[in-house]
């Protein structure tokens, strides 16, 4: 078992109380059925018999018909890859368009969440002092030519949490940001919209000055880190990887890794720091990482430290997401960790495939894991 599943213990026995009282409501049609069907004549008896046969006898699909229903998920947006484990077992797998297990791919702002991992490792092992640690710490220059107490004092978990009061690069800006001489500066130098700790603001510009922050705590790029401390323990290669203009890898966008990598990273998530016998991030890190501290805006969806949460069905799903269609789902409760990659050059630049992505994570994904039987 793990921490996850311990913590949610409370959270199964409400729903089995819960789920008693639906019980004893769904077991009213049966009691009428029964009692007409022992007060009729025989032809009625016959009747209402077949009936009650086909209402009540349990249906069990075949193999092909589940495997078909999953296979719906290749209708939605570019989808390109299908990985799903449970209880430490791959139970399904399904690539298209030539894709691989293997194949690294731009998970796009799912690597936010990586990134998020590294710098709990930062915290871990001492490069960083903690979330509280403020930003004019690494920004020494940029604040002598242009002081700013308030931005001076945004911390590393403002920064995570995207509530650094900080307008926004993303969207409308990213254009200018990422065409910009100096990403950080440019991040810096965007108009406080909000207090720190206020309102959530997406920003890729935000996440970037955290992989900054980490080059310039521990003395190595970005990528070196990652390949140290969780790439490599986990055996995991990560392919292309864009950097700014001053050298610094980018901090939330534009990495590419495989979708079996994208599953290594949800196990070890959902086992609460722990992958193959070895801790990569402490267990108080990943806690508090999918804490919920903010919401956006623009989604339904809760926020962490750049994990996103959200009920699907009975359940509570953890995620990192990227855009196009690329995703870690983890649903601690079922043991089980599901990745998804799309093809970002058929994809159209819509984001209108989220609500159909998330109706088939509900009532398609959910009831097949539930389902899923383990040798």
């Amino acid at each position: 078992m793990n921490l996850f599943s311990e913590i949610y213990n409370l959270m199964g026995a409400l729903k089995t109380s819960t789920s008693q009282k639906t019980a004893c409501i769904n077991v009213l049609p049966e009691i009428v059925v029964f009692w007409m069907l022992f007060n009729q004549t025989k032809p009625m008896k016959f009747l209402l018999t077949a009936l009650l046969i086909f209402l009540f006898y349990p249906v069990k699909e075949t193999a092909a018909q589940e495997t078909s229903t999953l296979e719906d998920i290749f209708d939605i947006g570019t989808i390109q890859s299908l990985m799903i484990q449970k209880e430490g077992e791959l139970i399904h797998e399904d690539y298209r368009y030539g894709m691989k297990a293997d194949q690294p791919v731009n998970i796009k702002s799912a690597s936010k969440s990586v990134l998020s991992l590294l710098i709990g490792i930062a915290i871990d092992k001492g490069y960083l002092e903690g979330t509280s640690q403020t930003i004019g710490d690494f920004f020494d220059e940029y604040f002598a030519e242009n002081p700013d107490s308030i931005k001076e004092n945004i911390t590393i978990g403002n920064l995570l949490t995207m509530q650094s009061g900080l307008e926004t690069t993303s969207f409308r800006n990213y254009g200018r940001w990422v065409l910009s001489s100096n990403w950080v500066n440019f991040a810096l130098d965007m108009p406080l919209s909000d207090e720190p700790g206020g309102e959530m603001l997406y920003s890729t510009g935000t996440s970037h000055l955290l992989s900054v922050i980490l080059t310039k705590a521990s003395g190595m790029s970005t990528r070196a880190f990652a390949n140290r401390y969780l790439f490599e323990p986990m055996d995991i290669q990560v392919g292309g990887w864009d950097r700014d203009p001053q050298g610094y890898y980018m901090g939330g966008n534009n990495m590419a890794l495989s979708p079996e990598a994208l599953l290594k990273i949800g196990t070890m998530v959902m086992n609460v720091g722990t992958y193959d016998d070895k801790q990569i991030v402490s267990k108080e890190w990943i806690l508090d990482s999918v804490r919920v501290y903010t919401r956006s805006r623009y989604n339904p969806y809760n926020y962490g430290y750049m994990w996103w949460r959200k009920p699907a069905g009975d359940y509570q799903l953890f995620f990192a997401w990227g855009n196009g269609g690329q995703y870690i789902l983890i649903l601690p409760e079922l043991e089980a960790v599901v990745s998804v990659t799309s093809d970002l050059g058929r994809s159209n630049g819509s984001r209108r495939y989220q609500d159909r992505f998330f109706d088939y994570v509900e009532n398609t994904l959910v009831p097949y894991i539930e389902e899923a039987d383990l040798l």
